[in-house]
């Protein structure tokens, strides 16, 4: 999509003030999209557009504009985060079929940090409950990251069908699989079950609210032998806290991440910020903001970044949301909600 085109035909407006409500990892994604954004507005417009950033768990994060903060944009983390949103009535039903990609401008997956030199031996999902290993990932009940790292385990552990989403084929192959798919024998696996039960009550020594929380723990507090978290999370605390003190390892399989945006309508409608805050959605699939995306190690939707940065972010065989669990709204209810799955297992020490 050219950026020209993606903001319609200009005319003059007054300086305006967007809020970007956004899960927890993305505070220097967006602070370079915003700058950048702000700069094609200024020069199409002559209108200055300033920017607010809310940054936490994104279960927390949707919660917080269902119950009052005046978000013009939702960047989440997951589907069901937005569709929650949408239930309480303050976005229009079809808010993925407005932008390309089903509404999610780039996808991410979950991988492993550890110590330099993998001093457990840490290669997949398996590792994680050996006697002694100490695991850090995000709540699934708050946060968004936390919720995609226990169904990457969960599938990883179950054998979910992977396909290569780096190929038009295996795009096309995973979206028949699952429009076909009738019933998930992965939810009723006995393994998956007692592995991540295992793993929670055992290995997981805290569950921070957000990812960026539990990057905090391992990377600066020192805790644990192992962080499973969003790709970009796993290169931050390398670049921040140093490369010589962690490597991030990929397992054999993992899960594709597709964090969605959204126009908050009911917002936008009342602050009059409608034109702007879809502009600003629609400049997230530009060339330009897709090579900020993969700088900062998400994996971008634009095929000349995606071959750019291709050292970066390995090919990893993945499966999906939709074809190993039949999307986000069942995977929710089944796992997550109250008195579901996780809260039938997890049994937190007293």
């Amino acid at each position: 999509m050219a950026a020209g085109a993606a903001f319609g035909p200009a005319r003059a407006a007054a300086d305006i003030k967007l809020l970007n409500v956004s899960y927890d990892p993305t505070r220097e994604l967006y602070t370079e999209i915003n700058d950048g954004f702000a700069a094609v507005w200024k020069a199409k417009t002559g209108a200055t557009v300033t920017f607010e950033q809310s940054h936490g768990g994104s279960g927390k994060q949707a919660r917080s504009v269902i119950d009052g903060l005046k978000a013009d944009v939702v960047t989440l983390a997951l589907g069901w985060d937005i569709t929650a949103i949408e239930k309480a009535g303050l976005i229009k039903s079809g808010w993925q079929t407005r932008l390309p990609d089903n509404a999610a401008p780039y996808t991410s997956t979950v991988a492993f940090l550890v110590r330099k030199g993998n001093p457990k031996g840490i290669k997949d999902w398996a590792d994680l409950t050996r006697p002694g290993v100490q695991v850090i990932t995000p709540s699934p009940k708050t946060s968004g990251g936390g919720r995609w790292a226990f169904l990457a385990v969960w599938g990883g552990i179950a054998k979910a069908k992977t396909f290569d989403l780096t190929t038009p084929d295996g795009n096309a192959a995973a979206k028949s699989a699952a429009e076909g798919a009738t019933s998930f024998p992965i939810y009723d696996n006995a393994e998956a079950k007692s592995f991540i039960t295992t793993l929670y009550n055992s290995h997981v020594p805290v569950l921070d609210t957000g990812a960026r929380g539990a990057t905090v723990s391992f990377a600066q507090k020192q805790i644990g032998d192992v962080l499973i978290n969003w790709e970009n999370e796993l290169w931050l605390a390398k670049e921040e806290f140093g490369a010589d003190k962690f490597e991030i390892v990929y397992p054999a399989t993992s899960i594709l991440g597709e964090p969605p945006v959204a126009v908050v309508d009911a917002v936008v409608d009342q602050k009059g910020t409608r034109a702007v805050a879809e502009a600003y959605l629609q400049y997230l699939y530009t060339p330009e903001a897709q090579d900020v995306i993969a700088q900062l190690h998400y994996r971008p939707r634009n095929l000349d970044a995606v071959k750019k940065y291709s050292a970066d972010l390995p090919n990893v065989p993945l499966f999906t949301i939709d074809a190993a669990f039949g999307g986000w709204t069942k995977a929710h209810t089944t796992f997550f909600a109250d008195g579901g799955v996780f809260d039938s297992l997890y049994k937190p020490a007293q």
